[in-house]
């Protein structure tokens, strides 16, 4: 974990509210499914932000974000050169080592962002992508340069099936499910990974206001007490975690 203030190389818009942000980082060491807190030197009274790793290449680091609110606003005008306040990369990501045997996929919008990062590192196994939009599709090029199979969805029907991605996932046919995106399409994995004895990782979106565990902002109920997303998290294995049962 290093906090450093990295310079900005290309900060550009992809889609209605969806933008990606490369910046200079050299040579650390990242897992995929680790986050960054991001702050602005514009309006430094503000909390920074926690965005997940996009891409990674040793040089320089890619985050994909979405425009919520007035800290992501003034990320999406930020220019070339200018520079940005980071912390990480912190938390826990994937367990790569734990990984086994066909791997489903399954992002929701904005959450595909470390799903991009681990489908790249995940070369030796079987993969199925299931990626579910609202309306406009994006970054879709590691997912279909590294997917056995790639499904996409869209609620609209603008692309691809129309539904939710969950619709149309073969349950049966994996071993592993890795999730991440909506709570309510998160949790409705975690609850088929039970129920059909499917491994099951889920990468969690939780507002977090410090990123290193100090606040308790982003506890997450699971079966051994209270965790926090930016400490033990953000991914937690669908055991492990506490699902509210819902009306599907």
């Amino acid at each position: 974990m290093e906090l450093t203030y990295s310079s900005i190389i290309q900060n550009k818009h992809i889609v209605e509210d969806i933008y990606e942000m490369h910046l200079e980082f050299e040579n650390k060491e990242i897992n995929p499914g680790q986050f960054f807190m991001v702050k602005s030197l514009e309006g430094s009274y503000l909390l920074p932000r926690p965005i997940s790793v996009y891409d990674y290449d040793g040089k320089i680091l890619k985050l994909l974000y979405k425009v919520v609110g007035k800290g992501t606003k003034i990320f999406s005008k930020l220019k070339t050169e200018e520079k940005v306040q980071i912390l990480g990369p912190l938390g826990n990501g994937f367990p790569l080592q734990d990984i086994k045997g066909k791997v489903a996929l399954i992002g929701g919008g904005i959450g595909i962002a470390p799903l991009n990062y681990l489908v790249k590192n995940l070369k030796a196994f079987e993969i199925d992508s299931y990626l579910g939009f609202r309306d406009k599709i994006y970054s879709l090029d590691k997912f279909e340069e590294f997917s056995q199979k790639l499904v996409i969805a869209t609620e609209t029907g603008n692309y691809g099936k129309k539904g939710f991605v969950t619709d149309f996932v073969n349950w049966e046919d994996y071993d592993t499910l890795i999730t991440c995106g909506p709570e309510v399409m998160m949790n409705k994995i975690i609850k088929i990974g039970k129920d059909k004895s499917i491994k099951t990782y889920a990468s969690l979106e939780k507002r977090m206001a410090c990123g290193i565990g100090a606040c308790l902002g982003c506890s997450v109920k699971t079966t051994s007490g209270i965790k926090r997303a930016c400490k033990e998290g953000p991914v937690f294995s669908g055991e492990e975690l506490v699902v509210e049962e819902q009306p599907w």
